[in-house]
């Protein structure tokens, strides 16, 4: 693809059969548009690991779209849904979570987070804007001022997203196979053999 030869996307082998994880679950968080659903269905087929997206679950656990919750019973209904959903999938193992954006916020989350490798996918704003303008799907961005909405979320919880275990900073040109081979090589830095988390 045209823009990517500089990137070296190594061949699934080398970053696959060498990695740590041995089971443990991977949680993907930061911000809408950052490419945790994307980056997380690439890791899941390199790692043999199920995917789950815990937005879409909760859409199919209270039988509407995500807009529909915000509309209808707010913010902190949808938030209690999240958490339901992650605490579910915390119970099991070889799974890729791709999180919502505001995962972190709730502090009982972390509970179940910590179950797992939590990677934060760190995008610039400028990347998260030219990615979500237009969107009119996400109940938290529907303003007059996008930009300046990502700037103050990212704000909200960037102090949040640092305690992640992984944190890959993301060029906004970089391919998605290449962010997924990125993901593994740092949590290979991270995780030490006999340091890792428990699957069971």
């Amino acid at each position: 693809m045209a823009g990517f030869s500089s990137y070296e996307i190594k061949p699934l082998s080398d970053v696959a059969e060498k990695h740590l994880l041995k089971g443990v679950n991977l949680y993907l968080v930061g911000m809408m548009g950052a490419g945790k659903t994307t980056i997380g269905r690439i890791l899941a087929k390199r790692l043999k690991y199920r995917f789950f997206d815990t937005d879409a679950m909760i859409e199919q656990l209270a039988g509407k779209s995500v807009s529909e919750i915000f509309a209808e019973s707010g913010e902190e209904e949808f938030r209690q849904i999240e958490t339901k959903v992650l605490s579910e999938l915390s119970a099991y193992t070889r799974l890729a979570i791709a999180t919502g954006g505001g995962i972190v916020l709730q502090r009982q989350n972390w509970s179940y987070l910590h179950h797992g490798i939590v990677v934060w996918l760190d995008v610039p704003i400028e990347q998260l804007y030219l990615r979500l303008k237009g969107n009119t799907t996400r109940p938290l961005l529907q303003t007059p001022d996008l930009r300046q909405k990502l700037q103050t979320l990212l704000e909200q919880r960037q102090h949040l997203y640092a305690q992640a275990d992984v944190r890959v900073k993301i060029n906004g040109g970089a391919p998605p196979n290449y962010v997924a081979s990125r993901v593994l090589e740092e949590i290979d830095k991270t995780i030490k053999p006999g340091d890792r988390r428990s699957p069971s």
